[in-house]
């Protein structure tokens, strides 16, 4: 067999391994592999510490009218005022470039962008992921067999609530992904392939109206201070289940206020998850003020979108400028899918940036 016969059954297999190919395989179609051969694997391999590297967001060059991609649609839904769209009748195996760039620029808009009945594979969604940046590979989080780019969803109740430790509260888990990394990450997609019968759905908080919503003399105070983001905790918790991270743990200190670089408007930029502490100021201080943030991010249901998935969904969401929250109330149930995470530019602050409330007002 020859080399690229190879890499296409392989490919072929890991599609199969993760029953993310959809309901449209072709009479005759291999049927999904059983469950537990889509979990995902802890290799040994060990990487070295990522390096700074240029990013440029593909939506700075998108069509502002976004006419190439809701041309494409058949029904454009808005869930909430600040935040959550839902787009009917695009398939995103199917898009263009130009299709690609205004989903980003959509993206950056509106927080987080909802498909249902995607077709797209794993091989695809990685695809997509690359034109929007450098994929990261999680430190910690299990993969596919051959494919450490991709973030696999497993919960099961064994799994997530070890005998003897008592479950996180919901209110401590809202967290944006990896966000300790020099360079977080951007435009991310999740695949949902197999869902517990009821529960499992995900909240997304605006980091956009966060900030828009606290009064003027905190913003300001916010505009001016920075945060540790770490990820020693997280390697920590995969020690002890007996993972050794497969890159060293790191920690990097990120404005609290960050301004997305095509809206150019304003969000909060801390989560439970990875923000330890507020650099310059008092423990007490810090703590306070992290308190603070943490429960405007957790009791503004104002301002944030919940989705129910459906089997073959997909979620494509800016981590850069929302935090999430995956409900765990399904337990022992499984939920499965499939995240692609590309790295975005490296959080900064901009004295010109904007409100997105007051901007689009003024637009308005």
């Amino acid at each position: 067999m020859s080399a690229a016969a190879v890499q296409s059954a392989t490919a072929q297999q890991n599609d199969l391994a993760l029953n993310l190919r959809g309901s449209d395989s072709p009479p005759g179609s291999p049927k999904p592999v059983e469950e537990a051969s889509a979990r995902p694997t802890w290799p040994d391999t060990k990487y070295p510490p990522l390096e700074p590297h240029d990013f440029r967001d593909v939506g700075a060059r998108a069509d502002p009218s976004l006419k190439n991609l809701l041309g494409a649609g058949t029904k454009r839904t808005d869930l909430t005022p600040h935040i959550g769209t839902e787009l009917e009748g695009v398939q995103l195996s199917q898009l263009t470039d130009a299709q690609k760039d205004e989903l980003a620029l959509l993206t950056a808009q509106r927080g987080v962008v909802f498909f249902r009945d995607q077709d797209i594979t794993v091989h695809q969604q990685l695809d997509l992921g690359r034109h929007y940046g450098r994929l990261h590979i999680h430190p910690t989080s299990g993969h596919p067999e051959g494919l450490p780019e991709v973030h696999v969803v497993h919960t099961k109740d064994i799994e997530y609530r070890k005998e003897g430790q008592p479950r996180q509260s919901q209110r401590d888990t809202w967290h944006s992904d990896v966000t300790y990394e020099l360079q977080p990450p951007g435009l991310t997609t999740l695949k949902i392939n197999k869902l517990p019968p009821v529960g499992g759905d995900t909240l997304w908080a605006s980091g956009y109206a966060l900030y828009d919503t606290l009064s003027p003399q905190l913003q300001k105070l916010f505009e001016g201070l920075e945060a540790e983001h770490s990820g020693f905790e997280q390697a920590e918790g995969s020690r002890r289940q007996g993972r050794e991270p497969r890159r060293a743990p790191v920690k990097h200190i990120h404005p609290i206020v960050r301004v997305h670089p095509v809206t150019g408007w304003k969000s909060i930029f801390v989560n439970p998850g990875f923000t330890r502490s507020i650099v310059g100021v008092s423990k007490a201080e810090s703590n306070a003020l992290l308190k603070l943030l943490f429960d405007h991010i957790a009791e503004s249901q104002d301002l944030q979108v919940r989705f129910k998935w459906s089997k073959n969904s997909v979620a494509v969401w800016d981590n850069r400028i929302t935090i999430h929250n995956a409900i765990f109330d399904y337990l022992p149930a499984l939920r499965h899918g499939a995240r692609v995470t590309p790295q975005a530019e490296r959080p900064y602050f901009d004295a010109n940036g904007k409100s997105r409330a007051e901007d689009l007002k003024l637009a308005g």
